[in-house]
């Protein structure tokens, strides 16, 4: 069976089929993009003072993230330097005195220093300071903490500020929703049998959505048209002439968020900053998404929805603009986990077509295959 590779001039070729189903491709993408980039590993407000700690899965690595008695946030790769057992076997904990491998009770600080072991006293020769946590780079922005392990990380103001500065054209434009000042109404995690490149490219273009989402396109009636917002610098998709809110039915969301701009009111805005955030931005929430690859056919996605302090503490029902989102998400997992079904066949051996509306996407597949060994890039 052959397929016809020449392509009309509206049509660009994708990724090859076993780019979302090769185990060895999904090796590499966890080592040459996960491990390289920023990773937003957990909200800020995860912690809840001194000795509390999270531990993520990062590329192939567990880091080991943890709020030191000086209330600084640190993360180290969660490996004991003894014999490299695990030293946090559980997946968060408060209130830590020391942080101790249950192996032979290597002990560390918050900061992550060696402070004893059995028998460490005798072995006089052994300077304690070189053998603490591998410390792992951090940086907190938007309420999130976002950590890299390469060597040399990328310049964080290129790849993550730059991105959202990229896609909404101005740099302090998203200091309006003042993220990091916001609290969690609802956190969701989805359990996604499809390559997180999948989800991505779904998450970027909206020819899919008049045909998979009738709710959100009742909200933002040009979606039916075929463009997403991320196709167009700065531009915020308009809420419908009789749309109240950015809820399930179109009526009236919770409190606005008072420090945006006049004229983002009433719109909705999509930032993806790779390779693993999505970020949508409402005039009364926030809803921020989070993906970390599990292996080439599943990915694990958490999504917080944002809102003001106040709101969340008033106890408001906010179920009507958790569930409009959530129905989004469902509806594109499924349609992710649909071409992870067929990405194996003969028919998409050499992968398949953008449209016009979707050719952005294109450059999400370069950026993909600039990081990875030849072979990987476009059919």
């Amino acid at each position: 069976m052959s397929v016809n590779t020449e392509l009309p001039p509206s049509f660009i070729p994708t990724l090859p089929g076993h780019s979302y189903t090769d185990a060895t491709i999904f090796e590499q993408e966890q080592t040459k993009i996960f491990e390289e980039y920023w990773f937003a590993a957990v909200r800020s407000s995860d912690f809840d003072g001194p000795g509390s700690f999270r531990t993520v899965d990062v590329g192939r690595e567990n880091v080991l993230i943890v709020r030191g008695r000086d209330k600084k946030l640190r993360a180290f790769l969660n490996v004991c330097r003894h014999r490299g057992a695990r030293v946090c076997m559980e997946k968060s904990g408060t209130g830590q005195r020391k942080l101790q491998c249950g192996y032979h009770a290597w002990t560390y600080a918050l900061d992550g220093s060696l402070v004893a072991a059995p028998n460490l006293t005798q072995m006089e020769d052994v300077d304690r300071t070189q053998y603490g946590l591998i410390p792992v780079h951090l940086r907190e922005w938007l309420g999130y903490v976002w950590v890299c392990l390469a060597d040399e990380p990328p310049s964080f103001e290129d790849t993550v500020t730059g991105a959202v500065a990229g896609r909404l054209g101005d740099d302090d434009i998203i200091e309006g929703w003042k993220i990091d000042q916001l609290e969690v109404g609802r956190r969701i995690t989805y359990d996604v049998k499809a390559n997180w490149k999948l989800i991505i490219e779904n998450f970027m273009e909206c020819y899919h959505c008049a045909t998979i989402h009738p709710e959100l396109t009742e909200v933002l009636p040009e979606f039916a048209d075929g463009y997403a917002a991320q196709y167009f610098v700065g531009h915020g998709a308009e809420f419908g002439e009789n749309v109240s809110g950015f809820t399930i039915d179109g009526t009236a969301g919770v409190d606005a968020i008072p420090s945006i701009a006049p004229e983002h009111d009433r719109k909705y805005y999509a930032i993806t900053v790779n390779p693993q955030v999505f970020i949508n931005l409402v005039p009364d929430h926030v809803i921020f998404h989070r993906m970390y690859p599990v292996a080439a056919d599943r990915t694990i996605v958490d999504c917080d929805w944002l809102y003001l302090p106040e709101v969340v503490a008033s106890g408001k029902d906010l179920s009507r603009s958790i569930e409009l989102f959530h129905r989004v998400n469902e509806q594109d997992f499924d349609a992710a986990e649909r071409c992870q079904l067929a990405a194996n066949s003969r028919a998409y051996a050499n992968g398949g077509v953008l449209v016009p509306s979707e050719h952005h996407i294109g450059l999400f597949h370069e950026w993909v295959s600039q990081h990875l060994d030849a072979g990987v890039g476009h059919a």
